[in-house]
């Protein structure tokens, strides 16, 4: 008599089990992809399409953050913040994150300093971008690289 072995029920909802949360996780993957058509839009909207100049702006932010829920992020800017010389406004993005543009402040010669400092959320390891509106009407931007061991965002996708 030749038996072929079934599977238990445990067995089964395991399986069942594994294949739900890889249907769950691997949605949430493919949203965590670098879209360079929605950042390349979010500062186009804020720069109208201007030139994106490297230099004057300083973005601090570390380079490994065990928590993406609470990312430090620094951003000054070389500018003597005269009536007629100043910063207009400090923009941040990400690449992964579903929203684009993290934070926009706005600045007058009244500040005395052109710098704002925050935390972010950040959904997984990726590049942020910070770009300074100048009264002049120039563009100036810098880039880090942030890596991220424990993400966050992820609530609109699982």
């Amino acid at each position: 008599m030749n038996e072929t072995p079934s599977a238990t029920r445990r067995q089964m909802l395991a399986a069942a089990g594994g294949l739900g949360l890889a249907l769950i996780v691997r949605p949430a993957q493919a949203q965590l992809q670098a879209n360079p058509v929605a950042l390349n839009a979010a500062i186009r909207k804020v720069t109208g399409g201007a030139k994106l100049n490297k230099g004057r702006v300083h973005l601090d932010v570390p380079p490994l953050s065990e928590n993406g829920n609470t990312v430090a992020l620094g951003v000054s800017v070389d500018s003597p913040m005269t009536a007629t010389d100043y910063v207009k406004a400090i923009h941040v993005f990400s690449e992964k994150n579903p929203q684009p543009n993290i934070v926009s402040v706005r600045l007058g010669p009244r500040a005395g300093k052109a710098g704002i400092t925050t935390r972010m959320r950040l959904a997984d390891t990726q590049t942020i971008t910070a770009v300074a509106e100048l009264s002049d009407g120039s563009f100036w931007t810098e880039t880090g690289h942030v890596i991220i061991t424990l993400g966050a965002c992820l609530e609109d996708v699982i």
